[in-house]
């Protein structure tokens, strides 16, 4: 005999085997700068970062992992990795996107753990006062090379790759470079942050289709003074270069057109 078909009097929830907790994973970006010790003016040395805690209890004692922890029942997934970055950076307001799901059987062995994982870009200065949270034992920033190296907890090797491969296609297509850079810049520095996250970034014409290509036009814009005059930076430069900014134009890109 067939079960009768569900409706709001017969269905129970106890039918069903649900997840045993629904963990945020957030892996944070930034990109350090360190001045370089040299005769002329030149830009800094940039590395691409991650966070990382350690964590300090079972499972997975003294290993590294990404920053995470269960969401509460009265949250959204969204909501509870916003909660996470803020306890564990301090900080709020960066730009952080949603880019997979995980839920390999055995990933976690405190049960069947569905993990939603997002990715977080940081400006440096905003973690410079960044600690532990209760339950890790420390948090440091390590090169994204040097963290692929390590022995991660859980399947969280994995994710720091996928989130990687996610900023470094956004990087080309999105202006999310902004979020690594000072609200002025100059075309070097842009282009330097690309070349940081997108290792083998190469392109000869650069300034002149950032500029003035028609389908990127509008991007980013010429800094003036109160007084109309272009404003100049020599900060990394013998000569002054101008300084750009980006405004809120958002391309729409198709592999179509």
């Amino acid at each position: 005999m067939n079960d009768p078909i569900e409706n709001e009097v017969n269905y129970t929830a106890n039918k069903y085997r649900t997840p045993d907790g629904a963990p945020a994973d957030i892996v944070i970006f930034t990109i350090t700068s360190t001045e370089r010790n040299a005769a002329k003016k030149s830009l800094p040395h940039r590395e691409l970062q991650v966070l990382l805690i350690q964590r300090k209890h079972w499972p997975y004692e003294g290993q590294w992992a990404l920053p995470g922890g269960f969401s509460q029942e009265s949250e959204t997934i969204y909501e509870s990795a916003k909660r996470e970055l803020a306890e564990e950076t301090g900080v709020a307001n960066v730009h952080m996107e949603y880019f997979n799901v995980y839920s390999t059987p055995g990933r976690d062995p405190r049960g069947w753990m569905i993990s939603h994982a997002f990715f977080a870009l940081v400006n440096e200065s905003l973690l410079l006062n960044r600690r532990a949270a209760d339950d890790a034992a420390d948090v440091r920033l390590f090169t994204v090379e040097e963290a692929l190296k390590m022995d991660l907890a859980f399947d969280h090797e994995l994710i720091v790759k996928d989130a990687l491969h996610q900023i470094q296609q956004k990087m080309r297509t999105t202006t999310i470079a902004k979020e690594f850079l000072p609200s002025e810049f100059t075309i070097s520095e842009l282009y330097q942050v690309i070349q940081t996250v997108v290792l083998d970034f190469e392109e000869s014409n650069f300034v002149r289709k950032i500029t003035s290509t028609q389908s990127r036009k509008g991007i980013i814009e010429e800094v003036r003074d109160l007084h109309g005059n272009l404003k100049m930076s020599n900060r990394y430069s013998q000569r002054a270069a101008q300084l750009y900014r980006f405004n809120d134009y958002e391309p729409q890109l198709s592999i179509y057109s």
